[in-house]
């Protein structure tokens, strides 16, 4: 049996870290920033843990 392909788009936006949790970057950060407060935009730089209902998919996908 051949070995599986990372799936490209998700090797794009999440990541494996060393302990096993899969990790990606917050929405809402590209435009339209004026209305939203400093706070909420430094709380939107920082990476999340993707939620345990989808990192399972992710992690095939990515093969890790």
């Amino acid at each position: 049996m051949p070995k599986q392909k990372t799936h490209k788009g998700a090797a794009k936006r999440f990541k494996v870290t060393g302990g096993g949790k899969v990790t990606r970057h917050q929405s809402m950060k590209s435009h339209i920033l004026t209305k939203k407060t400093t706070k909420r935009k430094r709380k939107l730089r920082k990476s999340v843990e993707v939620s345990p209902a989808f990192a399972g998919t992710l992690k095939e996908m990515l093969h890790k």
